[in-house]
């Protein structure tokens, strides 16, 4: 069952609706169940042989008395019992005793865990990046003193970068000690695993100078170019290095004229994997069309990384390198020397 449409949609219907105001005796049923019952006793098969009335039936009949006795001070009528009244009453528009108006209502209540919730969504301004609005968001918020029982936070695309913001230094953190265990396993040093990794500072130097040229924002997926430098930038030590150490070895080079010789030989392989990963980048860099703001701050970090640490690395690997190498073989001096120094006092003799 339910009430036609023409009751509900219009609040004006409200202006048709009578109540009774009419007063009469008490007439309503007090109980619907016989009075008297038989009563056992809490022994097993034991009758008492008295009777009386259920405690539901007794609750029941003095709450009805009780309303009766209110109703019939009030002037009011109780209820007779019958489903249509044909006794005639006095009916009173509702207007006379209540009013009514329009006003605004949330059609639905939102709940965030177990608190209610409000949403209010933004659009960043033309040249504001979503850092410089979160910034400004939670400037303002600051500035209202909202009571302690009101918190405040983002959701959606705003909460993943805030999360991604916290994380980087840990993923890249832990990207380079995962890169620096590699190569230490590899050349079987702790030194030379730190020449490779000096290239990778030019190298995120020249992603940060790219995107400010490009006035492009340092994304999610910029952050993924930066990453993808690590292996890419890295290649240009590795290869040098990796001939230099093989000519030490081998043809019994000195560091110096080892590192030269690296640079000679090894400076067409650099430069041809350096344009292939450049040109390759070119396409996600200069692409347009639908999606092209996503792919676009990937090239952009690559080929500016690439120029920069390519200008750099060529220079300031060896010289790295070098210094390097010179720090190995103080410290192996200076190590073999403490060990002939312990090794001649534990076995000097006593008495001198």
């Amino acid at each position: 069952m339910g009430v036609a449409p023409e009751f509900w949609q219009n609040p004006e219907i409200l202006d048709q609706i009578y109540v009774s105001a009419s007063g009469g005796p008490v007439s309503g049923t007090q109980a619907t169940q016989p009075l008297d019952r038989t009563v056992f006793s809490k022994g097993r098969g034991q009758h008492s042989g008295k009777t009386g009335m259920p405690p539901r039936i007794a609750g029941d009949r003095a709450r009805n008395l009780a309303n009766n006795a209110l109703a019939n001070t009030s002037g009011r009528s109780t209820s007779t019992g019958a489903g249509v009244s044909t006794a005639p009453e006095t009916m009173v528009p509702l207007s006379a005793f209540a009013h009514f108006g329009a006003g605004n209502s949330p059609l639905s209540v939102n709940h965030r865990d177990l608190s209610v919730a409000a949403t209010i969504s933004f659009n960043l301004a033309p040249d504001v990046s979503l850092g410089q609005a979160t910034a400004a968001i939670e400037d303002e918020i600051g500035r209202l003193g909202l009571p302690s029982s009101i918190h405040g936070g983002f959701e959606g695309a705003t909460k993943a970068f805030r999360d991604s913001l916290a994380n980087e230094p840990y993923l890249i953190a832990t990207a380079l000690l995962a890169v620096y265990i590699v190569l230490g396993v590899l050349y079987e040093s702790f030194i030379h695993p730190i020449t490779i990794l000096s290239t990778l500072p030019s190298a995120a130097a020249g992603a940060v100078l790219a995107l400010i040229a490009t006035n492009t924002e340092f994304s999610i997926v910029a952050l993924i170019g930066v990453i993808l430098l690590i292996g890419i930038v890295k290649k240009n030590a590795i290869i040098m290095i990796d001939f230099a150490l093989a000519a030490e070895r081998k043809l019994g080079l000195s560091p110096r004229e080892a590192i030269y010789e690296a640079c000679l030989k090894r400076f067409r392989p650099i430069m041809m994997t350096t344009m292939a990963a450049m040109l390759g980048a070119a396409p996600l860099a200069m692409g347009f069309g639908e999606g092209a703001e996503l792919r676009r701050p990937l090239g952009i970090s690559i080929i500016g990384g690439l120029i920069v640490s390519q200008l750099l690395t060529l220079y300031t690997t060896p010289v790295i390198y070098l210094y390097l190498d010179r720090f190995r073989l103080s410290a192996q001096r200076r190590w073999h020397g403490l060990r002939r120094h312990l090794h001649a006092g534990r076995y000097a003799d006593p008495s001198e």
